[in-house]
């Protein structure tokens, strides 16, 4: 396998593993981050825009989240948004302004959580297998057509594998970190 080829395959995997990383990273453990509202969608302008392009998303205090709107005229929008996507906030809004104080998460939320980022991490997994099976068909029809012999194939799809394995592995402990940072209380 070129090293080409190969690094494309090591490339889709890290994309695999970075997704994961913004899904969960979108979750909330108790402690306030902008991240949190990364999935809030705004109605502004004739169009649907992320939070972020209407808005200065900050964390003054450890259970706060501040939202500064731009435009004074898509303060209700904002407000609209942050409770239509379902993530338990209830902002308060202050003129431009919009206070999110972050509730304590009880047990039964932290479970949802957990099983929300097992998701997640289901979906990563899965996005990396099909990686590894776009890499074992290409070197398949590669040793067809005469391009590799059958030993490069085998060492090329051991390599494949172990990288396969390699970014599983490191999909399962950023799991079980987010899964510790949600549980703990």
């Amino acid at each position: 396998m070129a090293s080409g080829d190969f690094q494309d395959i090591q490339r889709r995997m890290e994309g695999a593993i970075n997704a994961f990383k913004h899904d969960v990273a979108s979750l909330r453990t108790g402690r306030a981050s902008g991240n949190l509202l990364d999935a809030v969608q705004v109605k502004a302008y004739g169009s649907d825009m992320p939070l972020n392009q209407v808005a200065t998303i900050s964390v003054p205090e450890p259970r706060m989240i501040s939202v500064s709107v731009w435009d004074k005229s898509m303060v209700g929008a904002v407000d609209r948004a942050i409770r239509e996507a379902n993530l338990g906030f209830n902002p308060i809004v202050d003129g431009n302004n919009l206070r999110i104080p972050l509730p304590e998460l009880n047990e039964q939320r932290r479970k949802e959580l957990v099983k929300l980022a097992h998701g997640y991490a289901e979906n990563a997994r899965v996005a990396i297998r099909h990686v590894r099976r776009d890499g074992m068909d290409f070197l398949k029809k590669a040793e067809k057509d005469g391009d590799i012999s059958e030993d490069d194939h085998r060492r090329d799809a051991e390599r494949v594998q172990k990288l396969t394995d390699e970014t599983i592995s490191t999909v399962d402990s950023l799991l079980a970190g987010k899964e510790a940072e949600i549980m703990q209380v």
